[in-house]
């Protein structure tokens, strides 16, 4: 296995987005919303960033949380410690190589 994910535009944006506050809980929905990109993109970014690299913790919200709201639980994410050092080391080589992230983010849109 690799040391990190491979640096898609796509997971580009999303670590960007994490990294802006790492220790802040997000909804998937959140960073669909930030990024531009579906949740078709993301939740599977999210996942791989957790599963395959301990990166991203995700976080169910309480019983009292949803239920008192009469919808299923929610999951929001954050970055582990490790994921905030690889994930900005790794966008770093990243952006070294293909440019800033906002600059393909404006590109890309």
């Amino acid at each position: 296995m690799a040391d990190g994910p491979r640096m898609t535009l796509q997971t580009m944006l999303v670590l960007e987005e994490l990294l802006s506050d790492p220790a802040k809980r997000r909804y998937g929905l959140e960073l669909c919303e930030k990024t531009r990109r579906p949740s078709g993109t993301v939740y599977p970014i999210l996942a791989r960033l957790e599963r395959d690299f301990g990166w991203v913790e995700r976080h169910k919200e309480s019983a009292a949380e949803h239920l008192a709201q009469g919808r299923r639980a929610r999951y929001s994410y954050t970055l582990t410690e490790k994921g905030a050092l690889r994930g900005r080391a790794a966008l770093d080589r990243a952006e070294r190589s293909r440019g800033p992230v906002a600059d393909v983010r404006l590109s890309a849109l």
